[in-house]
């Protein structure tokens, strides 16, 4: 039998605390209009060009927390995305790997990654 699963990821959630505080943080950081769309109260689809980003505060926890990496955001230009993000204050916490990436750390703590593809 054909697997009926699709080679492609339809949606990544993330654990936040707070759903209004993570939306505001993640449009801004994407320079992406907020809307006041919460579906359930505790979701926020984040207007994505491929793979979904939901933030979802009802799976928060400390545990839940990404202690890694589960996904990372594209950019064409490493060096001017990690000005963008020290001159926005984020919590950046790594220097530029091998020029391709960098880690840093969202408002609730969890590690995201911004690469060169």
């Amino acid at each position: 039998m054909k697997s009926p699963i699709q080679n492609e990821v339809g949606a990544i959630f993330v654990p936040v605390k707070d759903i209004e505080k993570a939306r505001d943080w993640y449009c801004d950081l994407l320079d992406v209009p907020a809307e006041d769309d919460f579906p359930g109260g505790h979701l926020y689809v984040l207007p994505m060009k491929h793979a979904g980003v939901v933030l979802d505060s009802k799976i928060y926890s400390e545990e839940a927390v990404f202690g890694a990496p589960a996904f990372h955001f594209n950019t064409e230009d490493i060096e001017a995305a990690y000005t963008y993000m020290k001159e926005k204050g984020i919590d950046v916490v790594s220097e530029i790997q091998f020029g391709h990436f960098f880690n840093f750390k969202d408002p609730d703590g969890n590690l995201l990654m911004i690469c060169k593809c």
